[in-house]
């Protein structure tokens, strides 16, 4: 028995990487998964049936249920074909983990409009298609659901040439940080994975002095129990995960200054000595990085 039996579920980008991971073990689990990749290259051109067939390959081997789907996320048909494949296949619909992503990293100075605004149409704008597509059947249903967003510390925290990719992964923690209080009534959960984890995304961008303690297999359990029944009142979080070390990121307010609104505005000079004599105290911009 798996804790996901009889569940359904579609994994964006599930061809290789941590969303193969994602549908491995969601099918380990008991669940029937739709394995959805476009097949592109990391940049996102391209597109191939193989990568999505072999992982669904991998999952019958095993004794799971998957089919493939080759759509794009940022198409707006194609995403609720994913939900109604799911529908058709296996009766409903009750995961959804939006992990399609390209990289088209460059700095600032050299970033063209086109590097910006693909990089947001796929991540951005594909994880709100796909989850709008899901998000309205499992009201339809009526039997709550899991959606399970990927963001990244790049959105969250901040990396060097990674702008486009940033805006578009803060973003999808902005949408999850409003939409879960919205899938309360219905009873879906909605979090937000930051996952570092070696793949082609990252292949160039991890430190080859790391890489072997990042697999992408080990991000995927705790997840997987999100997705699970036993997690049906965790919601609204911010998962960063690595290796075997899961965490939770939460906001932190620090008090710089404060006084009685009928003492008037702060003189600029005057809040300025504040600010400046509360620096020492402030939590790092990226503790990741300790910056």
């Amino acid at each position: 028995m798996g804790m996901l039996d009889g569940k359904v579920a579609i994994v964006t980008g599930a061809g290789g990487g941590i969303g193969r991971a994602h549908a491995l073990l969601l099918a380990k689990e008991g669940a029937a998964v739709v394995v959805n990749d476009l097949g592109g290259a990391r940049d996102g051109s391209g597109a191939s049936s193989s990568m999505a067939d072999a992982v669904v390959a991998e999952i019958r081997a095993a004794g799971g249920k998957a089919v493939a789907n080759y759509g794009s996320v940022t198409d707006k048909a194609a995403a609720q074909a994913m939900v109604d494949q799911a529908v058709r296949e296996f009766g409903k619909l009750d995961i959804l983990i939006a992990n399609a992503g390209i990289l088209r990293d460059k700095s600032f100075k050299n970033m063209d409009d086109a590097m910006w605004d693909v990089v947001l149409e796929v991540h951005l704008r594909g994880t709100y298609l796909t989850t709008k597509a899901a998000y309205d059947r499992m009201i339809e249903q009526g039997t709550g659901g899991r959606i399970i967003m990927t963001s990244s510390t790049s959105g969250l925290l901040g990396n060097f040439g990674q702008t486009n990719y940033g805006a578009a992964k803060a973003g999808i923690a902005g949408f999850m940080r409003c939409l879960w209080l919205e899938g309360l009534k219905y009873g879906i959960t909605v979090n937000v994975l930051a996952p570092t984890a070696m793949s082609r995304m990252t292949e160039d961008i991890l430190p080859d002095a790391v890489k072997d303690r990042f697999p992408p297999e080990n991000v995927s359990p705790a997840i997987v129990f999100l997705c699970s029944d036993d997690a049906r009142e965790i919601s609204g979080r911010q998962w960063l995960i690595g290796g075997n070390n899961v965490s939770l990121l939460s906001w932190q307010v620090t008090s710089i200054a404060d006084r009685p609104l009928e003492e008037g505005p702060w003189a600029v000079a005057e809040i300025g000595e504040k600010i400046l004599a509360s620096k020492a105290g402030w939590p790092p911009v990226n503790p990741l990085r300790g910056l």
